[in-house]
């Protein structure tokens, strides 16, 4: 019963894990700026995220695998506005 409870509010987690960079991304697109966000930092996240995908690929985990799957994407988003407007 707790386990899954925890393994509903982790993917949930992972959910709203991809949701969060979303925003950020929609406001560097309209301002057509990037500001002062670190290229390094989202760079990171997203080989973070890419073998958090990996391990939940080879662990046959794929709740973790889809959730960060989607990380990836939305951070990438990111991660490739921050390249497109840095002026």
């Amino acid at each position: 019963m707790i386990s899954d409870i925890v393994n509903f509010m982790f993917g949930c987690s992972l959910f709203f894990n991809a949701l969060v960079f979303i925003p950020q991304a929609i406001k560097i697109f309209k301002a057509k700026s990037s500001g002062e966000l670190s290229f390094c930092t989202f760079f990171g996240f997203n080989i973070m995220q890419l073998l958090a995908v990996w391990h939940g690929y080879l662990e046959q985990d794929y709740t973790l695998m889809i959730g960060f799957l989607l990380s990836f994407i939305t951070c990438s988003m990111v991660t490739i506005f921050i390249i497109l407007y840095r002026k």
